[in-house]
């Protein structure tokens, strides 16, 4: 989506631009549940586009206990959505005929009058700019840093879709419309509505996406976890189908151990659940020449502060209003650069804080993070919550 950000927006200021994707087919079938910050509602806005039908809106946010009891409740207005939506929406803004699937880029080269982007299929783009957007393994930062990588955080998430019609009815009125929480000791359960398949919002057709963070130590747990049948250890992540049923197993026996029994109830629906090891990711430097880097390539923050499209789209935003008027392009990129990494590092560190009581290992200072974030009433004020950017 920082692509098509960035896209839309230079696209808007009078730029040819074109998109590459590595992947040849549409991209509208992946991700899951996000939050839909005010910022960013703003930024779409301003580009034109139709924010009234963006997902859920809700009020209210809870916690519960392992009996099932509510221990606490606020008042939190917020639009919650889903990854497919938005990236439709920004997709079907961006004209068609310069977005090109299934390019990987192979290599690129540049020169003080402008960068070659070389394909893997043995095409070519020449341009004045280009902007790396390519995530958490990000084939442009890897090929101007290789010293850059994720770093794990020491937990996982279990994350899900449920479909609201398999909510009982007594579950559905006591969660479905709101974000809820749970909290075993050194874990977390989170739960929020997002529009259904093919951006459904009618009553009925919704989905519950819940998200479970958990230790999982990376040379014990961690390894387990991304090992499938076959004995076949896989890096970064696994997918869906090939994790062990015997994990998946513990995973609902733990549910039934820990979890609010009306919580335990929505976990035994998830169909070939996602696991999501966290990792943290901050790279030094954005500007390399005429190219740019941005989104996930340049900054991957834990999900608590739910910032990741928000953060894209204030990176685009950046990157654009430096360089739309610039007689020297790798001075302007230079400008975003010096603007936008001490945004990363306050984002990147807040996230820290948030999820330092759910690391497998923690150091005297994660310790003193637990103590202060790690509390009920911290998790729930503090999670998906972006007011500290705001902050003096």
């Amino acid at each position: 989506m920082s692509g098509l950000l960035v896209g839309l927006l230079l696209h808007r200021r009078g730029w040819d631009v074109d998109i590459y994707e590595r992947v040849a087919t549409a991209l509208s079938g992946r991700g899951a549940g996000i939050v839909a910050q005010d910022d960013l509602i703003a930024r779409l806005r301003a580009l034109g586009l139709d924010t009234t039908a963006l997902g859920v809106e809700i009020t209210t946010r809870q916690i519960l206990e392992r009996d099932g009891s509510v221990s606490d409740r606020m008042e939190c207005r917020q639009t919650l959505t889903a990854w497919e939506r938005l990236w439709r929406l920004l997709r079907d803004a961006f004209p068609a005929a310069h977005y090109h699937g299934g390019r990987g880029l192979a290599g690129i080269e540049q020169s003080g009058t402008g960068v070659v982007a070389r394909f893997a299929d043995g095409g070519s783009a020449h341009a004045d700019l280009l902007v790396g957007a390519d995530g958490i393994r990000s084939t442009v930062r890897h090929a101007c840093d290789a010293s850059v990588g994720p770093q794990y955080a020491g937990y996982v998430a279990w994350r899900s879709l449920i479909a609201e019609g398999d909510f009982a009815p007594a579950a559905h009125a006591a969660l479905f419309e709101r974000m809820t929480f749970c909290l075993p000791p050194g874990e977390q359960f989170l739960g929020y509505p997002v529009a259904g398949p093919d951006d459904d919002l009618r009553a009925g057709h919704r989905r519950y996406n819940i998200v479970w963070y958990r230790p999982a130590d990376e040379t014990g747990r961690l390894r387990d976890l991304l090992t499938d049948e076959t004995g076949t250890t896989h890096a970064i992540s696994i997918p869906p189908p090939l994790i062990r049923r015997a994990a998946i197993d513990d995973l609902m026996a733990d549910a039934r151990r820990l979890l609010a029994p009306q919580l335990a109830d929505l976990a035994a629906l998830m169909e070939d659940p996602i696991l999501q090891p966290i990792y943290d990711l901050e790279a030094k430097r954005l500007a390399f020449g005429r190219i740019a880097i941005v989104g996930d390539a340049a900054c991957v923050a834990r999900p608590h502060v739910a910032a990741g499209v928000a953060k894209a789209a204030d990176d685009a935003a950046a990157l654009v209003d430096a360089i739309a008027e610039a007689a020297d392009v790798p001075a302007a990129i230079r400008a975003f650069e010096a603007e936008r990494l001490p945004v990363n590092r306050r984002i990147v560190e807040r996230a820290r804080h948030l999820g330092a009581y759910l690391q497998a290992s923690q150091s005297a200072e994660d310790e003193a993070r637990s103590r202060r974030h790690g509390i009920p009433r911290a998790v729930m004020e503090e999670t998906a919550v972006l007011d500290f950017l705001h902050e003096a």
